[in-house]
């Protein structure tokens, strides 16, 4: 079907996404006050967060929760309102909604049924994160958070061992080290990372290196594994025909500890990496039967 924003339901309101600081109060843009102090209601991932930075900009308005258990059928009370010629808001906790936080289902309802909705741009850590990282930029690949369960974070991993975009995470204190640890094993001791922490708040950190140093540094310091975390590593630097058969070694170790068959091993990297399976075949090998496992 096809979904043209030119044409509305007539009568029918309009819904303002609207991005909000993610961590400094002061990063609001003048057009977020302005909606938020304009629409009919506001719903917000989580209305107990949300009530005291509307507050802050002393804006009183009506607060509706909607966050992922009742998504579906919030979605279908707001679209009611709209219809009726309502104006509303849409904000997360913090950052751009939709970005790894609810609002999907509904704007998608919304778009299906006529309705107006409007981005209002501003903060969002994943952007925020990469301008000062230090990593290219041209081609970046956000992949949210990781699975919680380490060999489903590894599966995970080995899916994206051959992108050569910059990989951008977010990961939360209590998995920082774990995920680090299971990125170290995968994508080898030499490939670059970047970390930020408490963006755009008084404790704002970047540690960038390889990940060897990174995951040692934050091992060492404790004190600095807290708050709120995004990753953002490297991309592969392969050159699909002339690969080193070292630069296997990573994803061959991960699939050895498994128990994995060498023929399937191969098959597998010389799917993902489009490499010749002899080649890999030949560093399976070695691993399995020399010193380096």
């Amino acid at each position: 079907m096809l979904l043209n924003s030119d044409q509305y339901q007539d009568g029918s309101g309009t819904l303002y996404v609207v991005a909000t600081p993610i961590g400094n109060l002061a990063d609001i843009s003048e057009r977020a006050i302005q909606t938020l102090t304009s629409v009919n209601w506001v719903a917000a991932e989580d209305t107990r967060h949300s009530k005291p930075l509307l507050q802050h900009f002393a804006i009183n308005q009506s607060l509706i929760s909607l966050h992922e258990h009742n998504e579906a059928a919030r979605s279908e009370q707001l679209l009611q309102k709209l219809l009726a010629g309502e104006n509303g808001a849409l904000v997360s906790d913090a950052g751009t909604p939709l970005i790894n936080d609810p609002g999907f289902v509904l704007v998608k309802r919304l778009r299906e049924a006529g309705v107006r909705v409007v981005p209002i741009p501003g903060p969002s850590a994943v952007i925020t994160a990469l301008c000062a990282a230090g990593l290219p930029t041209d081609s970046f690949s956000y992949q949210g958070f990781l699975p919680a369960k380490s060999n489903k974070r590894k599966l995970r991993l080995q899916q994206l061992l051959a992108d050569s975009a910059t990989l951008v995470f977010y990961e939360s204190p209590h998995r920082l080290l774990a995920t680090l640890a299971d990125m170290l094993e995968l994508f080898g001791a030499e490939r670059e990372i970047a970390v930020a922490r408490e963006l755009s708040k008084q404790y704002e950190q970047f540690v960038s290196g390889t990940l060897q140093e990174v995951h040692d540094f934050f091992k060492e310091n404790s004190d600095k594994v807290r708050g709120e975390f995004v990753l953002m590593l490297k991309g592969a630097d392969l050159e699909k025909d002339e690969v080193q058969s070292t630069e296997f070694d990573p994803m061959i170790n991960a699939m050895l500890k498994q128990n994995l068959p060498v023929k399937q091993i191969s098959e597998i990297i010389a799917d993902v990496l489009s490499v010749k399976k002899k080649q890999v075949y030949q560093r399976v090998l070695e691993l399995k039967d020399g010193s380096l496992l």
